[in-house]
């Protein structure tokens, strides 16, 4: 997969060195530094700054990148498919560094919600798509197809000319994650179509912080939008058609606020069936039809609100209820049971942030200039989704686990598998040991004299 991304790069041997990059990208065990990639390849004792200068100028797209990826996600989707699923949220890459590019005082996600924490760091917009050949009940693979550095601007000083903070105003207006997030999702509606998928409707899944004013009313043709709403949302019934001149009306009838319909007994519940967790769950859901929003505009809306799911922390526990959940769609024409799945397969770009950071290392290198800081991100999760594309494509469905761990049923392989088996193929290969198979004492001591046990024995040790 690697291979097709040869027109990314502005020559051949750019592209070996960025490689051999990836596979210090997979192969690496301490912090993911572009140092640690080149020393996970055993190139440490050689120049460095050629693999620094790779992140630096044009020598390295990063959207032709993230294009191959994204031509091989929406191809292995069925032909019979309408639809595209694409899911889009940001975060937060913590740094240290008060010289980095981009890095400013944040509030912490992770704070507490009684008390807002501040932390310094870099924040991206990611965009991903769910693999999945047909929309069913079934769990989908979430892959990132783009990620975007949105850097804030600065703030001039209090003396500085009234012209300096009308363009930071200015400029603040167009840095916004709203603004920018509308502009990803045109972008990616635009290379759906010149990868020949313009008959595909794309059905994109976000949370509260983008369905508002600056998404809704800039979404292309062609494009779906599934958002989070607040509970005490003013929200209005489709106007009537009058026969009376002057001007028509855009909003009707105001509806009770969300919280209100789940409570109310005049709507009634339905059961649908969705995938999530694991396996099939029945959901039960309220839906209002020709909704319109002011924030929307002249757009008839669906109204959707989930019922909070039970649940158990023991056996023997309290049953617990987990919050309500109130979503809009823009489409009415959408089946209940997609709009329901489409957005549950939302959790899989948390899940992605999660094995990023944690497992790739994503933002752990020590760069400070303006392109480094976005590329080196990016080629990092661009590593990551040829990973999980590549397991996908290749029907992966089964690895070898420790004997400590039970099997289970519908058991997803996480990230860390592939990458330990990786890890292991890499480097059984690289000191010519035979694992798949029993072998004699003599071969055994021949190729293991050079190595120690403990070396061994680390080849297949799971992090986990």
């Amino acid at each position: 997969m690697f291979s097709q991304c040869k027109g990314a790069f502005k020559q051949s041997r750019t592209w070996k060195r960025a490689f051999g990059l990836a596979e210090g990208v997979l192969g690496c065990v301490g912090r993911s530094t572009v140092t640690g990639m080149i020393s996970a390849t055993g190139q440490h004792f050689k120049d460095w700054s050629a693999a620094y200068r790779l992140f630096q100028g044009d020598r390295m797209d990063t959207s032709k990148l993230f294009s191959v990826i994204r031509k091989t996600v929406a191809d292995a989707i069925s032909a019979d498919e309408r639809e595209i699923y694409a899911h889009m949220d940001d975060t937060l890459l913590r740094k240290r560094g008060k010289k980095v590019s981009g890095a400013k005082w944040m509030r912490d996600p992770l704070g507490p919600p009684f008390q807002t924490n501040l932390v310094w760091g870099q924040r991206f917009i990611e965009v991903s798509l769910s693999l999945c050949s047909k929309m069913d009940k079934v769990q989908a693979t979430t892959i990132p197809v783009d990620l975007q550095h949105c850097p804030s601007v600065s703030k001039p000083k209090k003396d500085s000319l009234q012209e300096e903070h009308d363009l930071y105003r200015e400029a603040q207006k167009k840095m916004k994650l709203s603004v920018i997030g509308a502009q990803r999702i045109s972008e990616l509606r635009k290379d759906l179509d010149k990868d020949g998928h313009n008959e595909k409707t794309l059905v994109v899944s976000v949370d509260g912080s983008y369905t508002n004013e600056a998404v809704l009313k800039k979404l292309d043709e062609n494009v779906v939008l599934i958002g989070r709403i607040r509970k005490d949302c003013k929200l209005h019934e489709s106007p009537e058609i009058s026969q009376s001149k002057g001007r028509k009306l855009v909003y009707g009838k105001q509806l009770p606020t969300p919280e209100q319909i789940r409570q109310s007994d005049e709507y009634e519940w339905k059961e649908v069936k969705a995938w999530a967790a694991g396996k099939v769950h029945t959901f039960n859901v309220k839906t209002v039809e020709q909704v319109r929003w002011r924030k929307s505009g002249p757009m008839n809306l669906r109204l959707i609100i989930i019922r909070p799911v039970s649940y158990r922390l023991t056996k023997k526990s309290r049953l617990l209820y987990r919050d309500p959940a109130y979503l809009i769609c823009t489409s009415t024409e959408l089946s209940l049971e997609k709009i329901l799945q489409a957005y549950l397969w939302r959790w899989g770009i948390e899940v992605n942030f999660r094995d990023q950071k944690t497992l790739m290392g994503c933002g752990q290198a020590q760069v400070r200039k303006e392109k480094p800081c976005s590329k080196v991100p990016q080629f990092i999760t661009a590593v990551y989704s040829m990973l999980l594309l590549s397991a996908s494509i290749a029907k992966i469905t089964e690895l070898p686990r420790p004997k400590w761990y039970k099997k289970k049923k519908n058991q997803r392989l996480t990230t860390q598998d592939f990458i330990n088996q990786f890890r292991a193929i890499n480097w059984s290969d690289s000191v010519k040991i035979n694992f798949s198979d029993f072998v004699n004492m003599e071969q055994k001591q021949r190729s293991t004299k050079n190595y120690p046990v403990h070396t061994l024995s680390s080849l297949f040790y799971n992090r986990n």
